[in-house]
């Protein structure tokens, strides 16, 4: 049965205590086999592959006592800056005389009543949320943060109307109007700074134009986006945005992708080109042909991924929700344990009653519900901008512990554009008949090797291949006028029975001076060696300066290529690699890799997304190089917008800046509770010292985290900075 992945936005959660009881309440849905709620992003993603609708899933978590927010409806003005002013103004008079007290000496108080009525709207207008988040969390069996500060509130507003019948010399409703304003004044500015951990899925977002210009029947029209279809040819004036993906008809220009894949110098394009939907076009006028448009172009593509990787939970956050489930409950027996305790210990009611309140107040597992997740989103988005793509917060997280890294060869650490250095053809052969076979048995293939040989046979006529076979990791075979001919590795001519000693000598110091080498050879009717051709391909120029960076971060580098051994060594000393295994099989690169994650290391893959496939998906971590738009960037942990190999160390290095603030994030969410608890318990924190901390809490967490702002990538390539 087919699983679907449905996404809801939800409103009314107020701590990472609610999101535990939404996921608890969703996974015990019939056909749901997993949910997870993002407090920070507030969404929930649920897995289904039974008979559950979006329909089911809403009435589920409206019953659990929260809401679903359709985005297609109007956002509604947010009004809450003005509630804040309204329960400052009302609660400014309530703690003035308590500072002028402490500042002459003089006792000072409005009169009882005067406090009662300022206090009132406070506690039950400004105050009203959190009662109505209690009675949800009362309602399904669980606890909040609403719940802890309706309580203390509650609790201080209860002794001072009773107070007020006894002793109205010193009552408690300004600590009851405070702690209600400061908390929600907490969560203005936790909610402010949330949006701007989204400031990348934004930008992303921003990059669609409203509409396109077409050429149909001869005649330019604009339309609306949505209306673009594949196969339209899309007028992209200067200056313009480039609508969807397609292929460049006519004109030549250059094009800013800095957002898509974080290059900042722009792009050089001609005709046959292709380009990426969003990007924006230079002073050149073209014409495109619309290859992909909506969902399939690379630039959703991009959003998907951003949007799925910030709303994804990272192993590390177990602990922590593990916590916020019996975090309530704890606090509640330990206010009660607080006020019993004072009492007992001749403090009197009124003493252990403000205490309690104060442990009430300072407890809140806010923190701890967004101190991994709004991390991730910041880092997420950061890594977006600068071309790093990360599929989700496991994959993050597994980037960060990486200690050795696998690189493939061509395309990753060279351009993947060999050219063909060398034709030696068997004494008394035609080196340029063998030239001619060797291109007719690579007619059909997209492989590099084949480029490079038509690129030198140019326009002249090939003979037909009948039946060629591609044999993985070892070479061609194809029937050519009436023969069997093959073109492959050293090795495939030995397993068929040829001898290729005859160029040994030349094949050697070809290969020691890092080329690659391949032999034709006929094999019915009868079967011979013909010729030997010699490829070589050029290192991408940050080859050097990414594995030096690797050092630098402590992490080992190697290479795992199917060249021959001569070659891959060159290379290998020329980069300063610490190992390389070379004339490996697809399925030895698979071995490879895992032989290396027995040694203890995290062990990473990088190749090209396709053809090392397999490689990628045994690493501990795929790190797939996805060159423009030909490689399908979900084909790994983390998709490199550019062919360059200097993103590696930079994925890596963000990474770990983000794996940092998750743990400091944690540590300031556990430190401020373990602290916090017994200082409001022992009597050394009054609920509104306590109300400040708790509300400042949550605001120190998501800044810290919007710190990875600051992350660059370095120079070089080099060990990037937050």
């Amino acid at each position: 049965m087919t699983t679907q992945e449905l996404r809801f936005n939800i409103t009314g959660m107020t701590c990472a205590a609610c999101a535990t009881r939404i996921e608890k309440v969703l996974r015990r849905l019939p056909g749901v086999e997993s949910a997870a709620v993002n407090l920070a992003s507030e969404q929930a993603v649920v897995k289904a592959s039974g008979p559950v609708s979006r329909a089911t899933i809403a009435q589920a978590v409206e019953g659990a006592g929260y809401g679903v927010r359709d985005d297609s409806a109007a956002q509604r003005p947010d009004r809450e800056v003005w509630w804040l002013l309204l329960g400052a103004a009302l609660t400014l008079p309530l703690v003035a005389p308590m500072l002028l007290e402490f500042a002459t000496g003089q006792i000072l108080a409005l009169p009882p009543r005067v406090q009662l009525v300022l206090a009132i709207p406070v506690q039950f207008g400004l105050g009203l949320p959190f009662y109505l988040g209690a009675w949800r969390a009362l309602r399904g069996f669980s606890g909040n943060m609403d719940l802890l500060v309706a309580i203390g509130t509650s609790a201080a507003f209860g002794l001072s109307l009773y107070l007020m019948a006894t002793n109205p010399h010193h009552l408690y409703f300004e600590s009851a109007a405070v702690i209600i304003v400061l908390v929600r004044l907490g969560k203005w500015l936790e909610k402010r700074a949330k949006k701007r951990t989204l400031s990348a899925l934004s930008a992303l977002n921003a990059l669609w134009p409203a509409s396109a210009i077409v050429r149909r029947g001869g005649r330019e029209s604009e339309i609306p986006l949505q209306q673009l279809a594949t196969g339209d040819i899309a007028i992209i004036r200067a200056g313009a945005r480039i609508p969807a993906d397609g292929r460049i008809l006519k004109g030549e220009s250059e094009l800013d992708e800095a957002l898509i894949t974080g290059e900042s110098r722009p792009r050089a394009v001609a005709p046959g080109d292709r380009v990426i939907g969003g990007a924006v076009n230079g002073m050149g006028g073209l014409e495109v042909e619309v290859a992909a448009v909506g969902a399939e172009t690379m630039l959703a593509r991009i959003i998907r991924m951003v949007t799925e990787a910030q709303g994804a939970k990272a192993p590390i956050q177990r602990l922590a929700d593990r916590v916020s489930a019996v975090f309530v409950p704890i606090v509640l027996v330990i206010a009660a344990l607080t006020f019993i305790g004072w009492v007992v210990a001749g403090g009197g009611v009124e003493t252990g009653l403000i205490n309690a309140v104060a442990v009430l107040v300072i407890a809140c597992p806010c923190a701890l519900g967004l101190a991994t997740p709004t991390a991730i989103m910041v880092g997420v988005g950061v890594g977006a901008k600068n071309g790093i793509l990360i599929r989700d917060a496991a994959a993050l997280e597994t980037a960060g512990q990486i200690g050795l890294v696998a690189f493939d060869k061509t395309g990753t650490l060279t351009e993947g554009k060999p050219y063909l250095k060398k034709v030696e053809a068997i004494a008394g052969g035609d080196p340029d008949r063998a030239l001619v076979i060797a291109t007719a048995l690579q007619a059909g293939s997209t492989h590099a090797l084949a480029d490079a040989l038509r690129g030198v046979v140019g326009d002249r006529t090939l003979p037909p291949a009948e039946g060629a076979e591609v044999i993985a990791g070892r070479g061609v075979t194809a029937r050519i006028e009436g023969r069997q001919y093959m073109l492959g590795t050293a090795r495939m001519m030995t397993e068929t029975g040829l001898d290729v000693g005859v160029f040994k000598e030349l094949a050697d110091n070809l290969a020691q001076e890092g080329a690659s080498i391949s032999y034709l050879a006929e094999t019915a009717p009868e079967k011979s060696l013909i010729a030997l051709f010699a490829f070589a391909d050029q290192l991408k120029s940050n080859a050097k300066t990414a594995i030096t960076a690797l050092h630098d971060l402590g992490v080992r580098a190697l290479m795992l290529t199917g060249d021959n051994k001569g070659a891959a060594a060159k290379i290998a000393t020329e980069l300063g690699l610490d190992d390389v295994r070379a004339e490996l099989l697809p399925a030895d690169k698979t071995d490879a890799i895992n032989g290396l994650k027995q040694g203890g290391d995290k062990v990473a893959m990088v190749g090209d997304g396709v053809n090392d496939a397999p490689a990628l998906a045994s690493a501990d971590l795929g790190l797939a190089m996805a060159t423009g738009t030909d490689v399908a960037i979900e084909s790994a942990g983390i998709a490199l917008m550019r062919g360059d190999p200097a993103l590696v160390p930079q994925a890596i290095s963000l990474a770990r800046a983000t794996s940092r603030k998750i743990k400091e994030n944690l540590a300031w969410a556990f430190v401020f509770n373990v602290l916090g608890l017994p200082l409001a318990a022992f009597g050394y924190l009054t609920p509104i010292l306590a109300g400040a901390a708790m509300a400042l809490s949550s605001v120190a967490v998501v800044s810290n985290a919007l710190l990875l702002n600051r992350w660059k990538p370095g120079l070089g390539g080099r060990n990037g900075h937050a």
